[in-house]
């Protein structure tokens, strides 16, 4: 998309004319300048040309290359960062859907959920659904508790409503009942269970058992958006994206998300330059028994590496197969896989490692990733090599043991974690207990075994795609109620954290030498933040947000002192949409009022001889 040109903005100034060759399109100045790079880390002002870094240093720095056509911002000495990649999301099918999602994500309360759910039900034409679909747990509700299927009746009596929570369950008003056609004599689905009423018939709970396919086919069976829809929802669910300062997603595929067609959406964006997040992909076989047809097809249609900056395919996975998979749902015992598991994962393994291609495995139990190593080591072996030859990581890992995270470092493997527990982590330690729990995931035993660790999310299904929540959990240890989840030592310090967030995210798609830091030749990707991430207290992280994100030197977001310089986006076509209503991301306190809740809960520690702020490095228990 060509620069679009755009008043000056709150605090503009102009700097010394430079030589034609020199002129930046866009210079950022008067900025606290986190770039990740340790030659730079006194920067107080960049310069863009042509979507990339041409400067980094201070004013005189970057006098040169300002020019009558150089758009200057001034970061009115906030806090600026690299732009945030989320290293495992589902950008892909959360853009294909986001505007028919009711977001709870953020929403303090239940009694306020229940009051947006009734308001929507009533503006929600008739065919059309009311969904609730990830990004909440009851923990973070003042309430701490799920709605019943009573009140979901009540609210929304004639329009079916749809609520996920987590992959554990999902509940279904009589209406949506209904629309599924779920009766007394509909069977359960393998690993799902239909819960039914003294009569027989279903009472709208739905059960993870372990398995989400109930969850999953339940969910499809709801409208979907037309193909120019899926296009307007997918450019507001990256503006909402870069909101929070994201500009890269590694998108981890999923279930009923077939290549090419339901990529087809993002390809398009692509090519009309109408991303504002980059993206790379993967592909995930669809259906049990076919994974290999899968593959072969895509093998013949596309290859890792194939695309831009902007769309670019990155390899297999999350799921290579379906008997191999763990899905986590941790109000149920640990799953035992299929007796082909393993001969299942080597046949794919063996057929993507021959064609060159990578990719990223599911795997939340050490049991589920040591069976997966001796498949791997088995293929390396009869190899003659040491490693797969290919990229390849695995995600999750909660409960990786020492002995496997060296196993894993020997075959050239990385991984990916994510904030699950920070909704999920109350329940786990319910059913394998507080010491368990303090090293789910081993954060800082997989750092200081020197392998690449990316950050994400895995919204939207599960979590919610906010990734302050997730730099929150990674430097705090807490689940999203305040509930200490970790000990000292497996706790990060903020940069190591946001390194996670950045630089690591670049390593896993192979593109660190050109994201990732703000560095002169590097994709001109960064965020001024509302609050400053490094000196704010612990509680105030999860209200961060961006003041104005700007992906390969363009402004995608502005919003406070920037408001209205960022790139048009139309405005919102479905006026019943829950997103024209109430937005994405429910930010029920201002980052003032995050302060002064923090100063309460300081105060609070501090009576009980708590140290009010204290970071720690991988496996070092001291602050930093």
């Amino acid at each position: 998309m060509p620069h679009v040109q755009a008043p000056m903005p709150v605090g503009g100034v102009r700097a010394a004319t430079g030589s034609a060759t020199e002129i930046a399109d866009l210079v950022v100045r008067n900025g606290k300048f986190h770039t990740g790079d340790a030659a730079y880390a006194n920067a107080t002002a960049v310069a863009i040309k042509d979507g990339v870094f041409v400067a980094v240093g201070d004013d005189a720095t970057v006098a040169p290359y300002v020019g009558a056509g150089t758009r200057v911002i001034d970061a009115l000495g906030r806090r600026v960062i690299p732009g945030l990649n989320d290293s495992h999301t589902h950008v892909i099918r959360g853009g294909n859907n986001y505007l028919l999602e009711l977001r709870w994500d953020g929403v303090r309360s239940l009694r306020e959920a229940l009051t947006m759910l009734r308001e929507q039900a009533a503006r929600t034409p008739a065919g059309q659904w009311v969904r609730v679909v990830g990004g909440w747990t009851p923990e973070q509700f003042a309430e701490k508790r799920m709605p019943t299927l009573a009140e979901l009746n009540d609210a929304a009596p004639d329009t079916p409503v749809f609520v996920l929570h987590l992959y554990q369950s999902a509940l279904l008003n009589r209406a949506a009942v209904r629309a599924v056609g779920y009766g007394k004599s509909t069977p359960n689905p393998p690993g799902g269970e239909i819960v039914r009423g003294r009569d027989g018939e279903p009472t709208g709970l739905l059960l993870a058992a372990p398995a989400a396919t109930v969850l999953y086919s339940t969910l499809a069976k709801g409208p979907i958006l037309a193909d120019e829809q899926k296009l307007e929802s997918t450019r507001h669910f990256f503006r909402e994206l870069n909101r929070f300062g994201l500009t890269s997603a590694i998108d981890a595929a999923g279930g009923f998300q077939d290549f090419p067609d339901d990529y087809g959406t993002v390809m398009q964006l692509a090519a009309h330059g109408q991303l504002t997040l980059r993206v790379a992909y993967h592909l995930f076989p669809q259906t049990a028994g076919q994974e290999l047809d899968d593959l072969r097809r895509w093998i013949g249609m596309v290859k890792p590496g194939d695309g831009d900056e902007w769309l670019r395919a990155n390899g297999a996975g999350e799921n290579l197969a379906w008997s191999p998979a763990d899905f986590e749902n941790f109000a149920e015992p640990r799953p035992e896989l299929k007796e082909s598991a393993a001969a299942d994962l080597e046949a794919a393994a063996r057929l993507l490692i021959e064609n060159g291609w990578g990719f990223r495995l599911h795997a939340t139990y050490d049991e589920t990733i040591r069976q997966d190593l001796d498949v791997f080591e088995k293929i390396a072996a009869d190899a003659g090599t040491t490693g797969l030859g290919v990229p390849w990581f695995f995600d999750h890992a909660e409960t990786i043991s020492d002995h496997s995270i060296q196993r894993v470092k020997a075959l050239g493997g990385n991984i990916s974690i994510q904030n699950r527990m920070y909704f999920q982590g109350k329940v786990f330690q319910d059913r394998y207990g507080k010491a368990a729990a303090e090293w789910a995931p081993p954060v800082t035993k997989l750092l200081d075994a020197g392998l690449t660790v990316g950050a994400g999310t895995d919204a939207t299904r599960v979590s919610s795609y906010n990734p302050w929540l997730s730099l929150h959990w990674l430097t705090t240890g807490t689940d999203i109620g305040r509930n200490r989840l970790y000990r000292r030592e497996n706790i990060v310090s903020r940069e190591t954290a946001l390194e996670m967030y950045t630089v690591a995210g670049a390593r896993l798609t192979g593109e660190a030498d050109r994201k990732g830091t703000i560095t002169p030749g590097k994709y001109a990707d960064l965020a001024i933040l509302s609050a400053d991430y490094f000196t704010v207290a612990d509680e105030q992280i999860p209200y961060i947000e961006s003041e104005l994100t700007i992906t390969g030197g363009r402004i995608v977001y502005a919003s406070d002192h920037y408001e209205g310089q960022d790139e048009t986006l139309p405005a919102i076509s479905l006026a019943w949409s829950p997103v024209a209503h109430y937005g994405g991301y429910h930010q029920a306190l201002s980052v003032a009022e995050a302060a002064a809740e923090s100063a309460e809960q300081t105060a609070w520690r501090r009576a009980r001889g708590e140290h009010p702020h204290q970071h720690h490095h991988g496996g070092f228990d001291g602050a930093c």
